[in-house]
């Protein structure tokens, strides 16, 4: 048993507790305000099944600390379609401001995320009194906690360049790996995947061939049997793909009709569709990294009292860990003023779903476990069904904080 796995065992009573208490004791300053919350993400279009799984998942954690939390107060989560534009988070932003909303969560699209974050930070410096957080659960744009970076923006997921670390220190050790094919999707965070891929693997397996790197059409393609067809000549034992939703979805398929032997790894296999496309047969092991799985201890009452009360899986683990950390910060504070809060938030060390995590002070980056997991069939000891397949993702490796950890160049404005 791995030290993580270990401290996610003694974490385990403590999470599956309905009332997810976080600290027995603590001082509930601000008991019963309910603080809402604004869910910006796609409800509509192409990547409409991922972001109302997600918005069920706020919805969800919302509800259980609400129960119980540090701080005593209510969470309430208010959701608005962005369509997965950017000009349209920004004009759905303003309608949560204008309803008096000062928290904000988002995660699927970069480009929406550096919008929202860049409106933020101006709508705080011209409206003073009336600040608004930011908390980016899922875009993982490395520039966004970087050259890009805000006092008001905190990142709960892994940011691309940390996930690459964790994914190729585990690829690096498998023999098997000898000439990669890179599909991403063609906005940022695609090629990031792409390029970080080729940096980090040319430092720790020099001798690996990239065979194809290829950026398609986000959200646009409805046919990638052309792009299999060049995986499948070019020779590749594994594809790296930072794909997600329909994108991933259709790939998988397109992989399975064409008999492609080989094996993926993913940053988001686990979303909305893909394990159903996985179950139907793919040529070779599937594997995902991430911040969490769904055979991880800790995270399985939760996850059944999910599907339980939605028939859907919850793999959107950092809305636990933002509502621990907000609670926290509330508490700490005395407040759920905007401003205070935050300035809590900044370098808060707290528990989490894993065990002990850090709110990085100097650029809001969580530092947190990293897994990387496999799609397998569901055992005894790993039972959960994923969309009710008879699969789910299983522990391949566990990777510490401090391995996946990438420097920062944020130069952070701080609030006086």
């Amino acid at each position: 048993m791995t030290p993580i796995t270990r401290r996610a065992l003694n974490a385990r009573t403590a999470l599956a507790a309905a009332a997810l208490a976080l600290a027995s004791g603590a001082v509930f300053a601000q008991a019963g305000q309910t603080v809402k919350i604004a869910f910006i993400d796609p409800l509509s279009g192409p990547f409409a099944n991922v972001g109302q799984n997600q918005l069920k998942s706020w919805q969800f954690t919302a509800e259980q600390f609400s129960k119980k939390n540090p701080a005593g107060v209510k969470f309430e989560m208010v959701s608005f379609d962005n369509k997965a534009s950017p000009q349209e988070s920004l004009t759905v932003l303003k309608a949560a401001i204008d309803q008096g909303i000062r928290f904000v969560v988002q995660g699927n699209g970069s480009g929406a995320a550096a919008a929202i974050s860049d409106a933020v930070s101006k709508h705080n410096e011209r409206n003073p009194g009336k600040e608004v957080v930011y908390i980016n659960y899922a875009a993982v744009d490395p520039d966004l906690t970087n050259s890009k970076c805000s006092f008001w923006h905190f990142r709960m997921d892994a940011d691309t360049s940390m996930k690459m670390e964790a994914l190729t220190s585990y690829m690096k050790d498998q023999a098997d790996v000898k000439q990669v094919y890179l599909i991403n999707q063609n906005y940022a965070h695609g090629q990031q995947v792409s390029r970080y891929f080729k940096d980090t693997i040319a430092r720790k397996r020099p001798d690996v061939k990239i065979v194809g790197d290829d950026l398609h059409p986000f959200g646009q393609v409805k046919d990638f049997a052309p792009f299999v067809a060049k995986i499948k000549a070019s020779g590749a034992d594994s594809v790296v793909t930072g794909n997600w939703g329909q994108d991933l979805t259709l790939l998988i398929k397109a992989a399975k009709d064409a008999g492609l032997n080989a094996n993926f790894y993913t940053y988001y296999a686990v979303t909305s569709g893909v394990p159903t496309a996985m179950a139907a047969g793919v040529g070779g092991k599937v594997r995902v990294v991430g911040i969490g799985h769904n055979s991880l201890p800790g995270l399985v009452d939760l996850q059944n009292a999910f599907k339980a009360r939605f028939n859907d899986d919850w793999y959107t683990y950092q809305t636990f860990n933002t509502m621990a950390m907000l609670s926290t910060a509330m508490a700490a504070a005395k407040t759920t003023d905007a401003v205070k809060v935050a300035q809590a938030m900044s370098g808060l060390k707290f528990k989490g779903f894993s065990g002990d995590v850090e709110m990085r002070r100097a650029d809001h980056q969580l530092q947190q476990n990293m897994y990387i997991s496999e799609w397998a069939k569901a055992t005894p000891k790993a039972p959960y069904s994923v969309e009710n397949t008879g699969f789910n993702f299983q522990e391949v490796r566990a990777i510490p904080a401090y391995v996946a950890s990438t420097p920062t160049s944020c130069q952070m404005k701080r609030p006086s």
